[in-house]
């Protein structure tokens, strides 16, 4: 399944599950502003940054802020989904 890191005020990450769902695609929505090890972990993924939403399959971590579909179909391609 599919892990999204996000919080509550990112109109991307609204996108992103917008775009999933619209997909048929099953995710873990995990909020990164009530649980700061989860924060920390996208830091981890992300040099740093607090981006979002991140999602996340198997070995496989990518930010889609400044959300666009073929980030999308990037990741669901590289993640082998």
């Amino acid at each position: 399944m599919i892990k999204m890191y996000t919080t509550t005020w990112c109109p991307d990450c609204h996108a992103a599950k917008r775009a999933l769902s619209s997909k048929g695609l099953a995710f873990e929505e995990i909020n990164i502003e009530q649980d700061e090890s989860a924060a920390q972990y996208v830091m981890s993924v992300n040099g740093g940054k607090r981006s979002v939403p991140t999602l996340v399959h198997g070995d496989v971590a990518a930010s889609l802020s400044g959300f666009r579909p073929q980030k999308l179909d990037a990741f669901l391609a590289q993640a082998g989904l």
